[in-house]
């Protein structure tokens, strides 16, 4: 049976949250001052759409389609900040200190271990860093808000899904995403022997709920989730800090050798 490793992505994977590493830009106070809490990418969504924006000089697109949540509008050589600068600054995010290791020894023990990303950042990013960091092949699936660029050269970005979770953000419960994956194994022989959970936010805390006594919740130090972890959240699963992708690779490969 394998181990399943679900990873968070930004302030995990990534030592940073991609949505704010963003080429440089100055944003009006109306617009800093529009976040809502719990529709982050609602928020991002704007202010992609702002730094994107076009000049003057540049001629509006006929009949432009409807946004899902926002677009981001590039017109070649006009816009405030294009694709390929997005993405430049992407490809080069520092990852986490050791998570290069975690991930490499992770594709070269597919046999032993399946990998996915949960993580409310978005299509688009997730595949330019691990593209950047040439660390595909050790993500089996990843669950984020899809985005992609369409004949227009629009980036759309819109919401994993829905739910009814009151505790996580409107477009993505980590939780609902975990347990739809698990559910979809089906047959005992494809089971896991454990599930290691790797975050760092409050986002985080929902799908440790539903971990079993057998999975392991690893809650990244000084950030929101071992405070909450700390707390008087039920959980059944063994809590264990890290600071570093090292960390990680410890407990797995303790799990492993189990």
């Amino acid at each position: 049976m394998k181990t399943l490793m679900v990873l968070d992505f930004d302030h995990t994977v990534v030592d940073d949250n991609s949505d704010t590493c963003l080429p440089s830009q100055t944003l009006p106070d109306a617009l800093r001052g529009s976040y809502r809490r719990g529709h982050w990418t609602e928020f991002m969504c704007r202010v992609l759409s702002y730094i994107g924006q076009r000049s003057p000089s540049c001629p509006p697109t006929p009949n432009p389609p409807q946004p899902l949540y926002s677009l981001l509008f590039l017109c070649p050589g006009e816009q405030r900040v294009g694709p390929e600068e997005v993405r430049g600054v992407m490809e080069t995010l520092p990852l986490t200190p050791g998570m290069r290791e975690l991930l490499t020894f992770v594709a070269a023990h597919k046999n032993l271990v399946d990998c996915i990303v949960i993580s409310d950042s978005n299509a688009v990013f997730i595949d330019w860093i691990l593209g950047g960091a040439g660390l595909r092949a050790a993500v089996d699936q990843v669950f984020t808000n899809p985005a992609m660029f369409n004949q227009l050269g629009y980036l759309e970005v819109a919401p994993h899904h829905t739910h009814s979770c009151s505790r996580c953000p409107v477009n993505l419960c980590k939780r609902a995403v975990l347990e739809c994956y698990l559910s979809g194994r089906g047959t005992a022989d494809m089971e896991y022997r454990q599930v290691i959970y790797v975050g760092d936010g409050g986002n985080d805390l929902c799908p440790t709920a539903c971990l079993s006594e057998r999975d392991v919740a690893m809650p990244r130090k000084g950030y929101a989730l071992e405070k909450l972890l700390g707390g008087s959240a039920p959980i059944r699963a063994r809590v264990v800090p890290w600071s570093s992708g090292a960390d990680v690779l410890e407990q797995l490969r303790a799990s492993l050798e189990a």
